[in-house]
């Protein structure tokens, strides 16, 4: 069910227990601003999702108040995580999901990073 993006952060969300250890996933990246697994409900041949490590429900709460550097780390990671997979040719597509209307599901801001194939239209009508 889609949430509201501007709820307070809530640290026993399913990507904060993953970050904790407390629920096993396939780790793809880390270092010390972001954290990179694979889905467990692929919708595409690859679909990795990079979260940064700070408590931030959604890109407008990480936007307004991460620091400099976490935003920076966060972003190269997402760009390493795809270099990392082979997809900066023959292309990719990122996804973040915002609140309800985009349809985000768990309240910790994450990157859907999408390729090996050809993924159509950007949105489905």
């Amino acid at each position: 069910m889609p949430i509201d993006a501007t709820l307070p952060y809530d640290d026993n969300n399913i990507f904060a227990k993953i970050m904790r250890g407390e629920i096993p996933s396939t780790k793809v990246y880390e270092d010390e601003w972001s954290y990179a697994f694979e889905d467990i409900n692929p919708q595409a041949e690859i679909h990795t999702l990079v979260i940064p490590k700070g408590q931030y429900v959604s890109w407008d709460d990480f936007s307004a108040k991460a620091s400099a550097e976490e935003i920076a780390g966060f972003v190269r990671a997402v760009g390493e995580v795809a270099r990392m997979k082979g997809l900066v040719e023959p292309g990719y597509r990122m996804m973040a999901n915002i609140g309800a209307h985009g349809g985000q599901e768990v309240p910790h801001l994450h990157v859907h990073i999408f390729g090996g194939q050809f993924l159509g239209p950007m949105i489905a009508r």
